[in-house]
């Protein structure tokens, strides 16, 4: 399953990129992150694997957070693993003037197991979630900022 999710930012590109750049920053706009924890590399640099805990409910979630490619401010590509499920995400940054950018987010997931059923039945809530995550992380920045 492939999608795109865009949304602008009122917030200058070289703001986005400290502030993703600052990995302590997912718990201030990731309500449900519990836990984040840097296995190996440098935060937020190619290779660099993180293990994210996130509550659910009463369902814990765990991931392994893999950094691919960190073009910031253009662009941040990261893998995320959990049981069953594998996504690609391509987050791409564009300046439209000097307090405003564009963020695109392509996504793959790709399921496995039981998980399979999830995808074909949830499908339209996965660009659901990352809609309202982005809009989550621009409270969060354009509050910042």
């Amino acid at each position: 399953m492939k999608y795109t999710v865009e949304i602008e930012l009122d917030i200058p590109i070289q703001k986005v990129k400290e502030l993703f750049e600052e990995q302590e920053n997912l718990y201030k706009w990731q309500p449900s992150l519990q836990e984040l924890e840097l296995m190996s590399g440098n935060p937020v640099q190619p290779g660099a694997k993180s293990k994210l805990i996130y509550k659910n409910g009463s369902r814990k979630i765990e991931m392994i957070e893999t950094i691919v490619l960190n073009e910031l401010p253009a662009q941040l590509d990261c893998t995320y693993e959990a049981k069953g499920v594998f996504n690609v995400v391509s987050n791409r940054f564009q300046s439209l003037s000097e307090n405003k950018t564009k963020w695109i987010s392509e996504n793959e997931f790709r399921f496995s197991g039981m998980m399979k059923l999830m995808g074909v039945f949830m499908k339209s809530a996965f660009p659901k979630e990352t809609r309202k995550s982005m809009a989550l992380f621009k409270s969060f920045a354009e509050e910042e900022a």
